[in-house]
């Protein structure tokens, strides 16, 4: 229950600041609206803060932290146990649509003020720059990647050995999650996470939020199934390499 509880109370934490941040940027008539040519970094930037804030909430709670099921993928083929990977999921996603309702509610008038369908659904989940399955499948098998990999390096004995202080991790992680952002994140919005994208597009789907579109279930697949190859692949390297 404990474990369940941080990854819900950890990934809704994620959903609520990080598609907070992206609905205040992109809603009309909020006062982080038209933000111009800073709104990418803004995004990027407020995404890897709240990566570390989420990180935090679940180990407080009593989880390990993963508030991602592809990091849970990861982590279950690197130490060859599946066993806890059922309840890690569930509490994500849980929490990843609990976090996705809120933003609904905390922007309530601002729904309807907003005319364009895609930006509505940008505040819950991701798509393409360029509609290119192939690269997009790509482009969140590598960004995912490289977030399992460089946590795996993050949390390896070798770097612990050396003497990193406790509770730093989160906070490398975040400015991982910033870094991804800003050097990957622009040809599909890096989902790099199932729930994160999973989640809110279900929240999207059933809540009656005004002036909605489709929402997009064509590509849903792929921020799903990619960034858990993705972390598959960087959990077997990382036990390959013995990290």
């Amino acid at each position: 229950m404990q474990v369940f509880l941080g990854e819900f109370f950890g990934t809704a934490t994620l959903i609520l600041l990080g598609n907070g941040l992206v609905a205040g940027v992109l809603l009309k008539d909020t006062y982080a609206s038209n933000s111009g040519s800073t709104t990418w970094l803004l995004i990027t930037t407020g995404w890897g803060l709240t990566v570390t804030l989420a990180v935090l909430v679940a180990l407080a709670v009593g989880s390990n932290g993963h508030i991602n099921p592809a990091v849970t993928v990861g982590y279950a083929v690197y130490a060859g146990d599946w066993s806890a990977a059922p309840v890690y999921i569930a509490g994500q996603l849980a929490g990843a649509i609990t976090g996705a309702t809120l933003v609904w509610l905390h922007y309530l008038p601002h729904w309807s003020r907003t005319e364009d369908p895609a930006s509505i659904r940008s505040c819950f989940c991701t798509a393409p720059a360029v509609e290119h399955t192939p690269a997009n499948f790509g482009s969140e098998f590598i960004g995912t990647f490289m977030l399992m990999f460089i946590v795996a390096a993050i949390n390896s004995g070798n770097i612990a050995a050396d003497g990193l202080a406790p509770g730093i991790g989160p906070f490398l992680v975040g400015l991982l999650v910033w870094t991804i952002g800003l050097s990957l994140g622009g040809t599909t919005g890096y989902a790099i996470n199932p729930a994160r994208d999973l989640g809110p597009r279900i929240a999207h789907a059933v809540l009656p939020i005004q002036g909605k579109g489709p929402s997009g279930w064509g590509y849903a697949w792929i921020p799903v199934v990619a960034p858990c190859a993705g972390a598959a692949v960087a959990g077997a390297l990382a036990l390959a390499l013995g990290m």
